[in-house]
């Protein structure tokens, strides 16, 4: 019940919030200011080559997540043409009897082989390509050793949820996805419990952030908004990239307030309160529990078709790879085929209700923090690696977040709605090669 009482009490804040300049409307407005023409002189200032390479680096992303998907099907059919998830389950059987070692040692071996057989893709998506964008600051070790941190902690806890929807799958044969759509519901919360103590340490070094007037601010909107902000604190994202984000991540015990170096040393004073108040927005409103029902529902309806279809494919070509029913841990890799699939094509649905938590924080921090040019500006050097004027079927389809246009366009407004006597600034133009400031989430 502890999410519904934050949900409750994050609408009411929001309304609280809300209606503070709606009152204030007719005395606040700014009828003569021209949002249309206020919206252009900012989007105007990425221009040039650094569009057209944010523009590129973007829409190649659209092929990046296909071409990822089929390299992940392409890892799993060898893994059944050639028997080797049969393999690995007969390795584990050797090993002991007992039905969750096996499963265990099957699902270890299958992780372990998609990493190795996958890897020259991850090399070029995650690292080639990135430092081909600008995008990257590490050095190959660098990122080589973030990576094998990855795949350890991949290894790890992938190897315990297999093996316990495996056991799921045995004990309840006909409604199997059901539980486990459960199971991962339960991991997806463990992950935020223990994710930002006990995993973003791992790849970040992460301290207090220091007293001062930007702390002082972002306290002052976070008690004005009932957020807990005993914690605050800023990570040495720069030695990864240039990218700026920021978040108030945790659940319970918990939960803290971080934003990145980038953030700090890239950003005015009013750009990080402008960014900050998003992120206290993604807070009040309750967004951490209603992305985890929505995804939790987007699994069980993955789950669910791959409990029909699985059996299907067994049925047609198990005796070829030596896979005997959905329960035998060698199918691990047809579960892996039709999850992968089928999540690829639930991709606009999920960009669609991420886009949505986005929006509802945009206007949230726009009230929060009033600055609405600081949040365009912000927005402008989000949108260095992030294509700015998408059309709406673009945006629908493949943006995660609202694009450059529509978020200057919402800062415009509000201003005109919100600000007496509202003037068009005139921003400075931005570098012409994004490469060499570019911005982050």
């Amino acid at each position: 019940m502890r999410h519904v009482r934050l949900f409750a009490t994050g609408v009411i804040v929001l309304a609280g919030v809300l209606s503070l300049p709606l009152l204030a409307h007719a005395a606040a407005a700014s009828p003569n200011f021209d949002v249309n023409a206020a919206t252009r002189a900012w989007l105007d200032t990425l221009q040039g080559p650094a569009r057209a390479k944010s523009d590129a680096y973007f829409t190649g992303g659209y092929w990046i997540a296909l071409w990822g998907t089929l390299v992940g099907v392409l890892v799993d059919w060898l893994a059944l043409g050639f028997r080797l998830s049969a393999a690995f389950r007969n390795l584990g059987q050797r090993l002991s009897k007992r039905r969750f070692i096996v499963t265990a040692v099957t699902a270890a071996c299958y992780i372990a082989w998609g990493i190795v057989i996958a890897l020259p893709w991850t090399i070029y998506a995650s690292f080639v390509r990135e430092k081909q964008y600008g995008l990257m600051n590490l050095g190959f070790a660098g990122w080589l050793g973030e990576q094998a941190i990855s795949w350890a902690l991949a290894l790890v806890f992938g190897t315990l949820a297999i093996t316990i929807i495996y056991v799921v799958i045995r004990r309840f044969p006909r409604n199997w996805w059901i539980a486990g759509t459960g199971v991962i519901a339960a991991f997806m919360a463990f992950g935020m419990l223990v994710g930002p103590v006990y995993i973003a340490p791992l790849f970040n070094h992460y301290t207090e952030l220091p007293q001062g007037p930007v702390r002082d601010r972002i306290v002052a909107m976070a008690k004005a908004n009932h957020v807990p902000a005993q914690h605050i604190y800023v990570f040495d994202a720069s030695k990864q990239s240039k990218r700026i984000s920021a978040n108030v991540s945790g659940i319970g015990p918990t939960i803290r307030i971080s934003l990145n170096d980038n953030l700090l040393n890239r950003s005015t004073p009013q750009e990080i309160a402008a960014v900050m108040g998003h992120e206290l927005g993604h807070y009040v409103l309750g967004h951490v529990w209603r992305n985890m029902i929505f995804l939790t529902l987007i699994f069980g309806g993955v789950l669910f078709l791959t409990a029909r279809i699985a059996p299907a494919m067994i049925s047609r070509w198990g005796d070829r790879w030596n896979v005997r029913d959905v329960a035998d841990p060698a199918s691990l890799p047809v579960l892996g085929i039709c999850a992968g699939v089928l999540f690829y094509l639930a991709t606009p649905l999920t960009n669609t209700l991420i886009r949505i938590d986005e929006s509802e924080a945009d206007a949230f921090g726009l009230n929060a923090a009033r600055e609405p040019d600081g949040f365009a500006s912000v927005a402008m050097k989000l949108s260095e690696y992030r294509k700015i004027e998408p059309s709406a079927l673009e945006e629908m389809l493949f943006y995660d977040h609202p694009s450059g246009a529509t978020r200057v366009r919402m800062a415009m407004q509000w201003k005109k709605d919100h600000v007496k006597n509202a003037q068009m600034v005139v921003p400075p133009p931005m570098p012409q090669d994004f490469g060499d400031r570019a911005g982050g989430d």
